[in-house]
């Protein structure tokens, strides 16, 4: 089951890819999403009614860590290098960071369909945490194929993406109630 996650073109796909935009692409998106279950965290304990401002505070606050992760390479890269940056290198720099906010994108969507009145705010945190940590599960099992680990290192590599999401979750159980 978990190798049918990523089917072998796409894993033929990923491979093709230079190895530290994939890095930084796979770590953007764990980055992104446990930004995304944090924010769920707060979020819906100061709204517990409104889907939508939790669904402002998740594209906000993944926006500003992009923009913040931007601006932190953009300024590392400048010192490394010893030459100021173009615009272009910018836009380099923060299409490799994207997936920080494109991470947002599972769970903002339940959080939308819970502010359209689809199903009820905590429904749609659930939905949001569960789909967020489904991302990570994904995400794990793209790691250990890129990684070609075997059974043990893609659990071990599953287990610590889910421990990570599963932390937030727990944390979310303890401020709720």
């Amino acid at each position: 089951m978990m190798a049918d996650v990523i089917g072998h073109r796409q894993l033929a796909r990923l491979r093709r890819l230079d190895p530290s935009l994939l890095g930084a692409r796979l770590g953007g998106f764990v980055y992104g999403t446990i930004v995304v279950l944090s924010v769920l965290v707060a979020g819906a304990r100061a709204y517990p009614h409104s889907a939508g401002r939790i669904a402002g505070l998740v594209l906000a606050t993944s926006v500003v860590f992009w923009v913040a992760h931007v601006y932190a390479h953009g300024i590392s890269e400048s010192i490394t290098d010893d030459e100021r940056l173009s615009v272009a290198d910018l836009g380099r720099i923060a299409r490799h960071e994207a997936s920080i906010v494109e991470a947002t994108l599972p769970p903002l969507g339940a959080l939308l369909l819970g502010a359209l009145g689809v199903f009820s705010t905590e429904t749609a945190v659930w939905v949001a945490f569960a789909l967020g940590l489904l991302v990570l599960f994904v995400e794990g099992i793209v790691v250990a194929r890129v990684e070609r680990l075997a059974a043990l290192g893609t659990v071990a590599v599953v287990a610590a993406n889910l421990a990570l999401g599963l932390s937030l979750v727990a944390l979310k159980l303890v401020i709720g109630h």
